[in-house]
């Protein structure tokens, strides 16, 4: 029997870090399927299954830059986080910003965890086996609507 494939939404700009968590997931043992959103308005465009993304699948979860273009993740998880479709969806925001005004606000904002992006290539391949070993081995995730 096949298990079950994890639908992955990363809302990234940084074609390294883009590449990287590609990387790490790949050498996981979790069946999984990223998508990645370059900007807030593409992430929302492809959550709210609006042109290009009609058929989007829903993800189980969002991996969410705070730094992005158009809108920024702050703005990007209030969405998210507001819209009664789309707020069972646990959002983890991986980014390089450690101000403790972006950690309160992010948790003000209903963020499930804040996790700071290491500038080291290893530790960083490292956090993203630790997140997906989390949340895919560990918690129980929300049924898709």
């Amino acid at each position: 029997m096949q298990p079950n494939l994890i639908e992955i939404l990363l809302v990234e700009d940084n074609p390294g870090d883009i590449r990287l968590t590609q990387e790490a997931l790949k050498e996981a043992k979790i069946f999984n399927n990223l998508h990645v959103a370059r900007d807030g308005e593409e992430a929302l465009a492809f959550l709210k299954r609006t042109a290009p993304f009609l058929q989007a699948p829903r993800p189980d979860i969002i991996l969410l830059d705070l730094n992005l273009p158009k809108l920024d993740g702050r703005e990007v998880l209030g969405e998210i986080k507001q819209d009664p479709q789309l707020r069972s969806i646990p959002v983890v925001i991986l980014t390089t910003s450690d101000a403790e005004e972006d950690i309160l606000k992010a948790y003000d904002l209903h963020a499930n965890c804040y996790i700071n992006k290491p500038v080291d290539l290893q530790k960083f391949m490292e956090i993203v086996k630790q997140i997906e070993a989390f949340w895919f081995s560990i918690v129980k995730l929300p049924a898709a609507n």
